[in-house]
Order: C-alpha cells, then sequence, then structure tokens
C-alpha cells in the first residue's frame, strides 16, 4: 500500500511487515501548458488537487490562486488537466513515476512539504504470520523505515488524517534524522512549523515529542477547528 494513506492505527489483525526503499517524496505541478506564472507570487491562476494539505501550502505560497477540486485515478486526473480551464495540477511524483507517466514539463514543488510517508510503501500481512512475516524482512529498509515512524508518529499525536493539513518529512543526513512538520490552517494564512535534528539512536518517540510541541504552541486547537469546519 501506499504508506501516506495507510492509517496510523492499521486495522486489527493487520501487522506491518516491511517498509521498501523511498523513492520521490516530493510533490510536482503538472502545468496544462505554460509555467512563468508560478515565478510570480501574486499571479492570478486556477490550480487543481483534491489535498487540503497541498491546498493549504499552495494558497500560502500562491495567495491569489483558485483552487479546483480534482479526483480520480493518476490517468483521469492527468486527462482531466487537459480538458478543463486549468493552469495545472498537483500529484505526488512517486504515483507518477511508478507507472512511467510523469510529464517531462513537471516542475519539482521543492518548497512544498510532504504529507508523512509519502514515497514510501508499507508490505502488510495477518498478525501472528510468522513465517510471512519472515519472508518480507529482506524488503525493508530500515532508513526508510526509521524515517517514516517518525513522520508518522508526529501525524498520529496530532490525530490528522487525510483532511487535516499536515506535513511531515524526516531525512536521515550523516548519523542524525533532519526532520521538518508543519500544520496549517486551510487557506494556509496560519503555520506552525517545527525543524528538528535527532540522533540516529534517539529517534523512538521522536516524532511523539516533536508534535508535543506543536501542541504547546496551539496546534491541537487548529486541527480542532479544522476539522470542526470540514465536518460543518
Amino acid at each position: 500500500h501506499s504508506m501516506k494513506d495507510v492509517p496510523t492505527q492499521l486495522a486489527k489483525g493487520i501487522a506491518q511487515a516491511a517498509i521498501l526503499e523511498r523513492a520521490a517524496y516530493h510533490d510536482v505541478f503538472v502545468p496544462k501548458e505554460g509555467t512563468a506564472f508560478l515565478d510570480n507570487l501574486e499571479s492570478d491562476a486556477v490550480i487543481a488537487t483534491s489535498s487540503v494539505r497541498r491546498k493549504a501550502q499552495w494558497l500560502r505560497r500562491y495567495p491569489k490562486h483558485a483552487i479546483e477540486n480534482i479526483r480520480g485515478n493518476v490517468n483521469t486526473r492527468l486527462r482531466k488537466v487537459q480538458e478543463n480551464n486549468w493552469h495545472g495540477a498537483v500529484f505526488a511524483a512517486a504515483g507518477l513515476e511508478r507507472i512511467g507517466l510523469l510529464p517531462a514539463n513537471a516542475v519539482k514543488l521543492d518548497w512544498m512539504l510532504p504529507a508523512p510517508a509519502q514515497g514510501a510503501i508499507m508490505v502488510v500481512c495477518r498478525e501472528g504470520d510468522l513465517p510471512v512475516s519472515e519472508a518480507c524482512k529482506s524488503l525493508n529498509h530500515e532508513n526508510t523505515a526509521v524515517c517514516v515512524q517518525i513522520e508518522r508518529d508526529f501525524l498520529q499525536k496530532l490525530m490528522g488524517g487525510c483532511t487535516a493539513p499536515i506535513s511531515a518529512l524526516a531525512t536521515i543526513q550523516e548519523n542524525r534524522v533532519h526532520f521538518r512538520g508543519q500544520v496549517l490552517s486551510l487557506d494556509g494564512t496560519e503555520m506552525l512549523e517545527k525543524e528538528e535534528f535527532v540522533s540516529l539512536d534517539s529517534t523512538a518517540g521522536a516524532g511523539f515529542n516533536i508534535a508535543d510541541q506543536l501542541i504547546a504552541r496551539g496546534a491541537d486547537v487548529m486541527i480542532r477547528q479544522i476539522k470542526e469546519r470540514l465536518q460543518g
């Protein structure tokens, strides 16, 4: 399963068996035509995405842009970019790369922080199925597993899901994990952010601890207000 879409609490009877080596974790912008307007932060444009995380980060950078929802599988969304009066749409790079459909004119959004565990694949098995669990161990990529665990712990502590604009990225640099996490309001005008370096031998619970620091700054209130607004 694409790990960013897997609940932080797995279904009863299901256990994590392995995490594959992470692919590209960044998002990309697929334009309908040109991209010159991206250089002007005050430009007017219509951008398609159904992700509240991408929408919040996009509006923070481009406050005058309008956001349209886009649904369907990757092929359907790529087709809709050409069929609609949009300037383009935002996609996960890994999703396009894995099926060989990353357009040559796609723009890497290196300023956009990804969803927790974006680009990683989780292998699951039945809880207690030791032969399958043992067979999957050779598939596990330890560095990826360490990074995405921190990201997902951060997400779980903040009680966020697909409907919350929560971003997180952990990368290993020498003997340390570099972590960045964000919580934004739906319109991108408010943001709580935390950046931290964690020793590789101290990663257990790091995501929870970093989330606690943002909660102390009001992240829980912001997320509760977001959920109430979305549900209302």
